[in-house]
Order: C-alpha cells, then structure tokens, then sequence
C-alpha cells in the first residue's frame, strides 16, 4: 500500500468493510470527482488502473464476482419495481 494519511487510511479500512455493491459505488463516485472531469485521457487511464485493479481481485479469487443470470435477474427486478 502507498503511503496515505491517518484520514485516507482510515477511510479506506472503513470502505473495505463495505459491501461489493458499495465499494463499487464509493470508487465510481471517488473516479468522478477527480479533476479535470473533461480531460479524456485522465479518465482513460482512471479507468484503466480500476479495470486492472478489478481484474486481479477476479482472477486471485478475491473477488469471484456473480453469475450473469442472478446478477440480470436483480438489475430486471430493481428495474421492473
């Protein structure tokens, strides 16, 4: 882990006691809020260190992710309700 403050420390041991769903949610809002918004190549490379961040959590198991068909029937029901 780099070397973060007290507060970020803290905060990211809170976040990782998270949920998945959650987690998902604060890293998506914590990607909006760097600046600058507008830049495209900042948001690619954002996007890029999550994609590989999320991948090697899938891929050592840490994170085996949900099968398609439960995870299509939840956004149906959130979607129908």
């Amino acid at each position: 882990m780099s070397i973060v403050s007290t507060n970020a420390e803290t905060l990211l041991r809170q976040a990782l006691d998270l949920g998945p769903d959650e987690r998902a949610d604060l890293a998506a809002e914590l990607l909006a809020s760097l600046e600058p918004a507008d830049d495209p190549e900042t948001v690619r490379t954002l996007w890029a260190q999550e994609l590989e961040r999320r991948a090697r959590r899938a891929l050592s198991g840490e994170s085996p992710g949900e099968d398609w068909a439960v995870v299509r029937q939840r956004i149906a029901d959130e979607l129908a309700g």
